[in-house]
Formats: C-alpha cells, sequence, structure tokens
C-alpha cells in the first residue's frame, strides 16, 4: 500500500480510492450505504457550522503581541505588566455586533474589540467594543435589548419600532446611541478605531492596594469613518470591506497596533464622583482621571485558518489574572457569566482547550469529560480536591481581594440617573457639520417608526441632553416639539 503523504484519506487516516464517484450498485444503481467515505463526508459537510454567535457573529481576527511602555505595579501585580519592554502575545477579535454571519461590515453598529492576552499566569481577556459605554447598565435587560437589534419574528425584517421604542423607554441609552448615530457609527476600517474595556475594573498590586481602572485603545493610525453613502454603496459591493482590510494590510507589512492608556480612580472616589463609575452607560472625564499610558499593542500576523482560530476564539471578560479584578458594574456582572455560557453551548464544555483558547500557561485543575475531549482528559491523574496524593491545590495569595458590602438583598436601580448631561455634551463638543450629519442619521432611522407616540418619547430625551439638538430632530421629522417636565 503507498503510504505517499499526499495521499487523500478519510478522517481516520484510511486512504480513498476514489473520491469522484459514490459507489452504486451498478452504473445506474441506487448509492451503496456501505460507501462510508460518501457517508462520512456528507455527515460531516452537515456539522461545519457551528451556531454562529448571537451577537458579534460577523468578525476579523489577528494575532500580534502586547508590549509594556510604562510600569504602573504600584497599581497592580498582573505579571503581563510588570516590566518595561515585557511582550505578551495577543489574539485579537473585531465585529460587528447586530447583524448574522453574512451581514456587511459597513453597517451602522458599535464594533466589538476583544482582545486575549496569552499570559504566564494564564488567559487576559478584555472583551470591550470601539466605543466607550453601551446602551444599558444592567444585566437583566440584555437580552430584551439584543431581541429589538434582531429580526421581527413574523416578517423576519429588521423593525425600527421594537429599536426606538426600547431606546426611547431605556433613557440611559441615550449617551451610546449618539455615539452610534455620530460618525463614528461606521468606521472606516477595523485598524482606525478606539478600542475600550467599557466596563470599570479593579486593579490590585503587591501589597493588596486596590483602585478601579478604565481601559482605552488609542488607534495609532488616527480616527477615520465612512461617509454613509458610501458604506451604503460597500455594504453591497463588498460587504466584507473591514475583513478584507485587516488581513490585506497585515498581509502587506503595514501592521496596525494601538496604544493602550487606563484611568485610575481611587476607590474611595467611587463613594462621590459625580456620576457612578460602575455605571456603564457613562464615562470618566479625562480631566478628572487623565489617560495613564501602559503599552503598546501591534497586530503582525494573520490567521491561517478563519474557522479554527476567529470563529472558534472565546473571549470572556471572567478570565482575569493575578491583579486584575472585577468591580460592581451590573452589565459586566452578568457578562462573567454570559459570555462562558454562551460558549459552552456554542463551541463546546472543552471550548478553552481548542489551540486558539488554550493558555500558554500550565493547566492544572479536575474537570474531566465532556464533549470534543481531545487532550488526553487528565489521563490516569488525581480527579477530586481535597486529595491525599499530592495533586494542584489552591494558592491562597492568588485569592481575588476583598472589598466591603452591605445593604439590603433587592432588586435596585443605580442611584444615578442624569442619562442626559454626557450625551448633551458630546453634542456641543461637535462641530456643525458633525452635529447635521448626527441629525440627519438620527432622522433617516427615526422616520420609519410608524408610532408619532414613540418618536416624540425619543425627541423628549434629545432635548433634555440638548434643546437645540432636539429641536432640529424634531423638525426633521416633521413634528411638534414636545414640552418636557423635570
Amino acid at each position: 500500500m503507498s503510504t505517499n503523504k499526499n495521499n487523500l484519506t478519510t478522517s481516520w487516516g484510511a486512504p480513498v480510492g476514489d473520491n469522484q464517484n459514490s459507489m452504486t450498485a451498478g452504473s445506474r444503481g441506487p448509492t451503496l450505504i456501505q460507501d462510508v467515505h460518501l457517508l462520512e463526508k456528507l455527515a460531516h459537510f452537515n456539522r461545519e457550522r457551528v451556531p454562529e454567535r448571537v451577537v458579534h457573529a460577523k468578525g476579523a481576527g489577528a494575532h500580534g503581541y502586547f508590549e509594556v511602555t510604562n510600569d504602573l505595579t504600584k497599581y497592580t501585580k498582573a505579571n503581563f505588566l510588570s516590566e518595561v519592554g515585557k511582550q505578551t502575545p495577543v489574539f485579537v477579535r473585531f465585529s460587528t455586533v447586530a447583524g448574522e454571519l453574512g451581514s456587511a461590515d459597513t453597517v451602522r453598529d458599535p464594533r466589538g474589540f476583544a482582545v486575549k492576552f496569552y499570559t504566564e499566569e494564564g488567559n487576559y481577556d478584555l472583551v470591550g467594543n470601539n466605543t466607550p459605554v453601551f446602551f444599558i447598565r444592567d444585566a437583566i435587560k440584555f437580552p430584551d435589548f439584543i431581541h429589538t437589534q434582531k429580526r421581527h419574528p413574523q416578517t423576519h425584517l429588521k423593525n425600527p419600532n421594537a429599536v426606538w421604542d426600547f431606546w426611547s423607554l431605556s433613557p440611559e441609552s441615550l449617551h451610546q446611541v449618539t455615539i452610534l448615530m455620530s460618525d463614528r457609527g461606521i468606521p472606516a476600517t477595523y485598524r482606525h478605531m478606539h478600542g475600550f474595556g467599557s466596563h470599570t475594573f479593579k486593579w490590585v498590586n503587591e501589597q493588596g492596594e486596590a483602585v478601579w481602572v478604565k481601559y482605552h485603545f488609542k488607534t495609532e493610525q488616527g480616527i477615520k469613518n465612512l461617509d454613509v453613502d458610501l458604506a451604503a454603496k460597500l455594504a453591497g459591493e463588498n460587504p466584507d470591506y473591514h475583513t478584507e482590510d485587516l488581513f490585506n494590510a497585515i498581509a502587506e507589512g503595514d501592521y496596525p497596533s494601538w496604544k493602550l492608556c487606563v484611568q485610575i480612580m481611587p476607590l474611595e472616589d467611587a463613594k462621590t464622583y459625580r456620576f457612578d463609575p460602575f455605571d456603564v452607560t457613562k464615562v470618566w472625564s479625562q480631566k478628572d482621571y487623565p489617560l495613564i499610558e501602559v503599552g503598546r499593542m501591534v497586530l503582525n500576523r494573520n490567521p491561517e485558518n478563519y474557522f479554527a482560530e476567529v470563529e472558534q476564539a472565546t473571549f470572556s471578560p471572567g478570565n482575569f489574572v493575578p491583579g486584575i479584578e472585577a468591580s460592581p458594574d451590573k452589565m459586566l456582572q452578568g457578562r462573567l457569566f454570559a459570555y462562558s455560557d454562551a460558549h459552552r453551548y456554542r463551541v463546546g464544555a472543552n471550548h478553552n482547550t481548542l489551540p486558539i483558547n488554550r493558555p500558554i500557561a500550565p493547566v492544572n485543575h479536575y474537570q474531566r469529560d465532556g464533549q470534543m475531549r481531545f487532550d488526553g482528559n487528565g489521563g490516569s491523574s488525581l480527579y477530586y480536591e481535597p486529595n491525599s496524593y499530592g495533586g494542584p491545590t489552591e494558592s491562597p495569595e492568588n485569592k481575588p481581594a476583598p472589598f466591603e458590602v452591605s445593604g439590603m438583598a433587592d432588586s435596585v436601580p443605580y442611584d444615578h440617573n442624569d442619562h442626559y448631561t454626557q450625551a448633551g455634551d458630546l453634542y456641543r463638543l461637535m462641530s456643525e457639520e458633525e452635529q447635521s450629519r448626527l441629525i440627519r442619521n438620527i432622522v433617516a432611522a427615526m422616520k420609519p417608526v410608524d408610532k408619532d407616540e414613540i418618536k416624540i418619547r425619543q425627541i423628549g430625551h434629545w432635548l433634555k441632553a440638548d434643546p437645540d439638538l432636539g429641536r432640529r430632530i424634531a423638525e426633521g421629522l416633521g413634528l411638534p416639539v414636545p414640552h418636557n417636565e423635570d
């Protein structure tokens, strides 16, 4: 038998003698069930697609590295940030949020910005967007919000009535909606946009001292956005425009890069700051907490296989390393569970053993079995803890920092409900040309809504953010300016 390494084989390694013709009973006879190669090909083909992500389905990714450029060890003991010049491999996935796997890259939508750091203490995932805020601030509203961005259950069409009805009844969304409807709602490429951790996190140093932190990835290519008409043209002519641009830039040696900066807030400031620092619909003023440089991220290698590396990549904001912890941000708290649970459903219980997700740090635990276990499954090693046989044990020095909690267990909203100041400030920072484009985009997006009640309710929010903004939107929609009551 030939052992040529180029022989086509079955998935079990047996050579295939004929890959052009099915085995039949005579030249015109029915196909035989004993043609196991045919059955294997068809059965595998039926199962080639894992379920697409509920959100962030369409995306592109690349490998690279992160290099520390500033010593911030007084704030965090995270090993990958411990030394200026230290490099850590990363994998980054960019994505649109609401569309399906085959949707266009150039639609008006936030962009996902997920970074996996392969550190010596385990994988650290920073799973954010290209915006510093989000539409909602409590995870209990997330399924309802995403339902409004998806398709109507009867028509299977996008539903602007649901979108604006939800937003108008959720005024905390106003800041993010303002960003979405601005020029930044359609980035020119994945390379020409900032990235943000969005949530507040906690950094802890070697002495156990903690601070609150926010992450900002600043593009070194400069911010560029797409004109709305050009974006629509590209959506029809080249729906994979952003995916293509990222791949080609890296292939040609034009490696995209970002400078990582953080804002640091002392723990005590959280009690008195004028906005709730854990509310993901708000930003911290950079005048109050200036950006501090941390390092630089460079993407310099394309994936070899999209499915294996981009589609099967799994990220979770719950993947921390010592020195980085969660905050009381309610959206973050929900995501700590939801993301890993989504991956267990979509890719499998052992998704973190796949090469793209596997840590470079040693992995020692007692988890066993589950679908697609391909790594030896722990062999004959110990499979429970505590034990008397020298199996892996906890390291108390790596316990999360303790924090104080108080109050009644209850379903309660955030204490701060000013949803208008920051959206209005953003509008007033824009040039007249930027303001006009923002209003044009809002009016165009709201016109299909069939209920004036929804439009007027939303205009009321714009009025509270800025009277000029609300008035101009009302005029664009041909509606009276509603009277706002505080």
